[in-house]
């Protein structure tokens, strides 16, 4: 069956919140991202978000709704590839310093230096030594950051194993979602209790009073993203600005220019005459 116009393919959840009770309130929380994204800009603070958690969590939706009406131009995702055979051999949080927002930016990490603590770790990627000296370093890091003025938030997306296991076998048989769903991805199904424990730990020593990890109950997905997004603008201290006041004034008058005729440009063909039948 074909999803309803305009409905999220993997939309989902007990107790869901009723859609249209969502879309207000989410529109009302994208208009506060736009006022916050102005005051970040205007007062050249830096602010960095990390989403981690489940895979088919949520994260990627959520960071969706959170930039849908922002201006990329000062607001960035990052989401990394694997490091290529020069950034294994860097300092390891070296290739994030480099997404790292400069005054007046918001740089949202989509999985980021916790890769170590997580993946890394459970499917053989790094070494016990090293994931010792990132869970030595990952505080020191993050108080660096803080300390700096920069404004961080950690958010883990923590989702059952019933509802992972609905939004994973919806992806095999959805065209637009396939890609979603990796070699990857089913093996980290199969290491459920070892990433249990492998976030347990994280948690055990990098949710710090400076920079503390907070978790969104993702089951509801609509729910997840209205609590998030709340969340994000309560940990930013922005204040609403007012817009620059700005006049069209009257177009001006085409004086000798005239245009190409219309046989002289090439145009896409409309292919929509059957859909207003």
């Amino acid at each position: 069956m074909q999803p309803e116009p305009g409905a999220d393919r993997e939309e989902g959840g007990a107790g869901e919140v009723p859609r249209r009770a969502y879309e207000r309130r989410l529109l009302e929380l994208q208009v506060e991202l736009v006022q916050m994204q102005e005051w970040v800009r205007r007062s050249g603070t830096r602010v960095v978000v990390v989403f981690e958690g489940r895979d088919a969590a949520g994260k990627g939706g959520t960071i969706k709704r959170i930039t849908q009406y922002l201006n990329p131009r000062s607001a960035r995702i990052a989401a990394l590839p694997a490091p290529d055979a020069r950034e294994r051999g860097q300092w390891y949080f070296q290739r994030y310093v480099e997404h790292l927002p400069t005054a007046g930016e918001i740089v949202l990490f989509d999985r980021s230096w916790y890769n170590r603590a997580g993946v890394e770790r459970v499917m053989g990627f790094c070494t016990p030594d090293e994931l010792e000296v990132f869970l030595q370093q990952a505080p020191v890091f993050e108080r660096l950051l803080v300390d700096s003025g920069t404004v961080l938030v950690k958010y883990w997306f923590s989702v059952s194993d019933a509802e992972q296991e609905r939004r994973l076998r919806s992806r095999l048989s959805d065209p637009v979602r396939r890609w979603k769903l990796s070699a990857m991805d089913v093996e980290s199904r199969r290491r459920w209790v070892e990433f249990s424990r492998a976030k347990d730990e994280m948690f055990a020593c990098c949710d710090t009073e400076h920079a503390p990890w907070w978790v969104v109950e993702a089951d509801d997905k609509r729910a997840a993203r209205l609590n998030c997004i709340s969340h994000l603008l309560a940990q930013v201290p922005y204040e609403h600005v007012e817009p620059e006041q700005l006049e069209l004034g009257e177009r001006p008058a085409a004086g000798e220019y005239r245009r190409p005729p219309r046989s002289a440009s090439r145009y896409v063909p409309d292919v929509t005459g059957p859909l207003r039948a």
